[in-house]
């Protein structure tokens, strides 16, 4: 089983339009709303692709959010918060360009890292993977990631995959205390992992781009040393780069005709948790990772792929000499 958690879910509406100018009124050709979040798209890449999984989500029995859940077919356990879930909207222009506006959430209470770690002792027996992933809700505690690292890695068998993505404040400190609890799997993409590192991201991504790899792995390492075992780097439309202690792999998307980002980086990390934990060999899992995230970019809205969206003929991996 691959469970997730999504401290700060949402209902993701998109809006498609031809063209959005500040100040200008927008008619959209199309609408949808589906429920998400980070950790919920990556329980949902796993259940389209037929795998075992379940999505933690603090959000009442009666909010819109689980029925929107419910109508996916998603399996999720609820924690019970005090308001409704927030509603996150990307625009999404023809030419692939996507404006996000994400609402506040409801919040915090200890009784959400409580519930999800009651979840976790629940289902431990049969977890491959524990995925956490997203911002915090408003008043949770910065470090709470890096909290719940540790408690996973004292809970859980060392088979079991942790892996965490996330960014700003709760990913600087989760950063921060790396040793004394690291996740197995970080998926920054290259901005994030500039956090991390006090780089720059356009440098890591535009280098990336022209096909040196060098300062990304470079900066992956350094977090490496500090006790995550495996860098999964998104790089937008160059791609990903996958780093561990002694090896690392860049992957190029295969051709997409990009209609939405909303999803992509979650079917990334939800790609290559699948192909991680079904014991295929990392350059195959980053492969798998860089196919989903394609896919899921040629989508509109929310795209989450299913198994037949998957290019991975055409996704390319080759080794790095580092």
């Amino acid at each position: 089983m691959i469970l997730t958690f999504t401290p700060n879910p949402s209902t993701d509406a998109t809006l498609s339009v031809e063209t959005l100018r500040r100040g200008e009124v927008a008619r959209a050709i199309s609408a949808t709303r589906e429920a998400g979040g980070k950790g919920v798209n990556v329980a949902h890449a796993a259940a389209k692709a037929g795998r075992s999984t379940l999505a933690v989500v603090p959000c009442g029995d009666n909010d819109p959010f689980k029925l929107a859940a419910d109508r996916l077919g998603l399996p999720i356990v609820t924690i019970p918060v005090e308001g409704n879930i927030r509603t996150n909207t990307a625009i999404t222009e023809a030419d692939g360009t996507t404006t996000k506006v994400n609402e506040p959430g409801p919040q915090y209470t200890p009784n959400i890292q409580q519930g999800f770690l009651a979840a976790v002792d629940a289902q431990k027996d049969q977890c491959q993977a524990v995925v956490m992933a997203g911002s915090l809700p408003s008043g949770a505690p910065a470090d709470l990631y890096a909290t719940l690292t540790r408690e996973l890695l004292s809970r859980l068998d060392n088979s079991v995959l942790v892996a965490v993505d996330t960014s700003d404040e709760p990913l600087i400190k989760l950063g921060q205390q790396l040793e004394s609890g690291a996740p197995h799997v970080l998926k920054p993409n290259a901005f994030e992992l500039a956090q991390l590192v006090g780089a720059d991201g356009n440098t890591l991504e535009s280098n990336a781009s022209n096909g040196d790899y060098s300062e990304v792995i470079e900066a992956a390492r350094t977090l490496i040393q500090r006790g995550v075992r495996e860098i999964l780097v998104t790089l937008g439309g160059a791609g990903a780069c996958l780093v561990t202690e002694d090896s690392a792999w860049a992957a190029t998307p295969p051709p997409t005709d990009v209609k939405s980002t909303v999803g992509a980086g979650d079917s990334s990390l939800a790609g290559y948790v699948m192909a991680r934990t079904q014991g295929l060999p990392l350059d195959q899992c980053l492969r798998t990772a860089v196919a989903y995230g394609s896919a899921a970019a040629g989508l509109p809205g929310t795209g989450i792929p299913n198994p037949d969206d998957i290019n991975l003929e055409q996704t390319q991996v080759i080794a790095i000499d580092s």
